[in-house]
């Protein structure tokens, strides 16, 4: 017990170091790339709008009148002290948009994950465990055509049939006006606020606006865990530690529940857990459809308007949370399948 205990603390200590140097690199290109386009990212963004010595103004203000190595040197320091600037264009703290856009993402992100992962993983398991069935031909057909499905276009789909025809669910939006306006928006993640205030109207109301883009959304997702786990678990299926476990008697319920399963979760951990990254990137499609006000959609506005300071404040909260998550999916992996601590 005391190896097992000192492998994992050693593993984990590892991939906890590992992860400094990686946000080191991703910070520098972060820095590099909104270095070498092409113009002044200052004049870029207001020229035209204001006048030269506002110009300049902001181009001292942001630091771009300093020596690079002295540009390098501030953003580090910010970057590790999560100070990224004002934007350009409307003077937000970029931390403003990390906390209000970021937050509605992330609601959406970790509603349409759940969805994935339950809908992913009961298929596949099920398709793996009645494998050449009716069920296991039904559940690989919708994982491909769910997966194959343009995302924007299920979106207008669920709008127009539970939206405008059905009259169920609202279209867009995280909640409705009076309730987006009185809600005490503490931290900026609808649900919880709700709940924290006691408001169980605007809870609901909450609930009822998020169905349809978590549920488009995660469905989407869904199509790559289900191909996963049934490959991954008729592969465990076939082991030797499987066949000695039906050998001495064990229903072949539990035999793919407590044995196969849990080994066929070891790529499925590293897929699931790469995709809710991309999806905390930003679903730009999905809040482009439903109207919502995520962190993708201000990073497209921003992106149009070529403010690069807010640009560079947003990708570098995506680098440190892309390398957070894989060390997130490092410690999960190493709970499930023993064998990576070594």
């Amino acid at each position: 017990m005391r190896q097992h205990g000192t492998s994992l603390r050693a593993y984990l200590l590892t991939r906890v170091g590992l992860a400094i140097p990686t946000v080191f690199v991703l910070l520098t290109l972060v820095f590099l790339l909104m270095r070498v386009a092409p113009g002044d990212p200052i004049q870029a963004a207001l020229g035209g709008h204001v006048s030269q010595e506002e110009i300049a103004k902001r181009r001292a203000e942001a630091g771009y009148d300093r020596p690079i190595l002295t540009q390098y040197a501030e953003y580090l320091k910010d970057a590790v002290t999560l100070d990224l600037g004002t934007t350009v264009t409307d003077h937000r703290k970029v931390t403003s948009i990390i906390k209000e856009n970021g937050s509605a993402t992330l609601e959406l992100t970790i509603f349409a994950f759940a969805i994935a992962v339950g809908v992913g993983v009961s298929i596949g398991l099920l398709a793996g465990r009645f494998r050449d069935t009716w069920i296991d031909t039904s559940g690989r057909l919708f994982g491909i055509v769910i997966y194959a499905f343009p995302v924007f276009f299920m979106g207008f789909l669920a709008q127009l049939l539970f939206g405008s025809v059905l009259g169920w669910l609202p279209t867009s939006g995280r909640a409705s006006p009076i309730v987006d306006f009185e809600l005490s928006k503490t931290t900026h993640l609808y649900l919880i606020d709700s709940l924290i205030s006691g408001n169980w109207s605007a809870f609901w109301d909450v609930v009822r606006h998020l169905i349809l883009p978590a549920v488009t959304l995660g469905l989407v997702i869904s199509g790559v865990l289900i191909r996963l786990v049934r490959v991954n678990l008729l592969q465990t299926m076939r082991g030797d530690y499987v066949e000695a476990a039906r050998a001495r008697g064990i229903s072949e319920r539990r035999v793919t529940i407590h044995h196969a399963f849990r080994n066929a979760l070891v790529p499925v951990v590293t897929v699931a857990g790469l995709q809710f990254a991309i999806l905390l990137g930003g679903a730009v499609l999905t809040e482009q459809t439903f109207n919502w006000p995520g962190i993708g959609a201000e990073l497209i506005r921003y992106l149009d308007n070529r403010d690069y300071i807010a640009v560079q404040g947003i990708v570098t909260i995506f680098a440190l949370g892309v390398v957070l998550i894989s060390v997130v999916i490092d410690v999960v992996t190493a709970f499930v399948d023993p064998r990576v601590r070594y």
